[in-house]
């Protein structure tokens, strides 16, 4: 008698909204979680702006800034976050020789596949370029609208990790934690390895059925990104709104913090088996280990340049409104 020490996924959640039904299988949960994503932030946006928080004190703003602003925002980012995907992450080459098809949203064989993959880095810098495009055009000031986008992005941002999970994909790496969790697509070993046989008795599975290849439970890492660099990073930044120092505060905030708690979880996270560490102290290093903290991933290199990128925006937006005094 085994006793599960782990959960199995989920049978019924596909990728597909209606994986059976031949128009609607095109309805995917993460296009859908996009669509979310942006109501949420657009929603959070309208509340700044009943509070006064983007209101100057020569123009007042309207609701049809925010729908423009934001509107700017999600085309930017889309572009920025595709790109990324495509040019960084992808390591065939094929977006490089063949840049027409990074927004090309069908496979080889014609099937309709949408924009797969998307960089949250990517995303980051186009919709930075797009707000200081949008505040650019119509003369708002850039850093009170960044940090009203700051107190946006974080509840929106949940939505998206959903809509990982809801795919199967941006899994962690294996565990034997009670909530670990077995992915199907994720990597299968053989049962014939010590090691592997030993990790799969300790998670309580069941090795009487005489398969030679196994499925290990993983940490849903999507999961907790969706919690802490989601509704846990938009809480702080909402209780904090009320007490900013100065224009960029927000922001500067938002970019540490994010890029902290990111990088922690990337520890959890398996890294992209093609890609595998940028650093590491041993070249064989198993990406569904965490065999040291020496091992660091690109999403952690980009979450250290946030770091450092965050602390120094906002010693700048502090050194700049103290010379205003």
């Amino acid at each position: 008698m085994y006793l599960p020490l782990y959960i199995a996924y989920p049978q019924w959640i596909h990728p597909q909204i209606f994986p059976n039904v031949p128009l609607l299988a095109l309805i995917r949960w993460y296009g859908l979680m996009y669509i979310a994503a942006f109501l949420t932030a657009y929603l959070i946006l309208k509340k700044t702006l009943r509070e006064g928080f983007l209101d100057t004190d020569k123009i007042k703003a309207t609701e049809d800034d925010i729908f423009s602003f934001i509107s700017t925002g999600i085309v930017f980012l889309l572009i920025g976050a595709r790109i990324f995907s495509t040019l960084v992450y992808d390591t065939s080459g094929l977006y490089w020789h063949k840049p027409w098809l990074i927004f090309w949203p069908f496979s080889e064989d014609g099937q309709f596949t949408g924009l797969a993959g998307m960089s949250y880095h990517g995303g980051f810098i186009g919709g930075l370029c797009g707000i200081i495009f949008w505040c650019h055009r119509h003369k708002k000031p850039f850093l009170k609208w960044c940090d009203a986008m700051a107190l946006a992005i974080p509840c929106g941002y949940t939505f998206g990790r959903i809509g990982n999970f809801l795919n199967g994909e941006l899994y962690g790496r294996i565990t034997t934690v009670p909530w670990g969790m077995v992915f199907p697509s994720a990597q299968k070993f053989s049962i014939s390895i010590p090691w592997v046989k030993e990790f799969a008795l300790k998670a309580g599975m069941d090795l009487s059925s005489g398969a030679t290849l196994i499925n290990l439970p993983r940490h849903p890492s999507q999961l907790y990104e969706a919690f802490f660099e989601g509704m846990f990073l938009w809480g702080c930044l909402w209780l904090l709104r009320r007490h900013r120092r100065f224009d960029g505060f927000l922001t500067s905030i938002y970019i540490t913090g994010y890029g902290i708690v990111r990088f922690i979880i990337e520890y959890f996270r398996e890294p992209d088996a093609d890609i595998g560490y940028r650093i590491s102290r041993d070249a064989a290093a198993p990406v569904y280990l965490n065999t040291s903290l020496l091992n660091i991933s690109t999403g952690q290199i980009l979450c250290f340049l946030m770091i450092t990128g965050g602390i120094l925006f906002g010693f700048v937006c502090w050194y700049r409104n103290k010379q205003k005094r």
